[in-house]
């Protein structure tokens, strides 16, 4: 999973899976979901997203990160 957030629109998007977006959805204003081919979500994208999301906190709970990967 890729979470990038574009400061010069304020959009968020979280990749949730590699592969490639056919169809999008808006699933609430301003939430566009990406799904496959096969009709997966592979990704959410948020606009205005400072707004609808809290940014400057970051916390995962639970999650199998073998192995874990940061980038900055």
């Amino acid at each position: 999973m890729k979470i990038n957030y574009y400061p010069e629109t304020d959009s968020l998007y979280i990749h949730l899976s590699d592969q490639l977006s056919v169809d999008s959805q808006e699933i609430s204003e301003g939430v566009v979901a990406d799904y496959d081919e096969a009709g997966n979500l592979v990704g959410l994208d948020i606009d205005n997203a400072s707004k609808k999301v809290q940014l400057g906190e970051f916390i995962l709970n639970q999650i199998p990160l073998s192995p874990l990967n940061v980038t900055a």
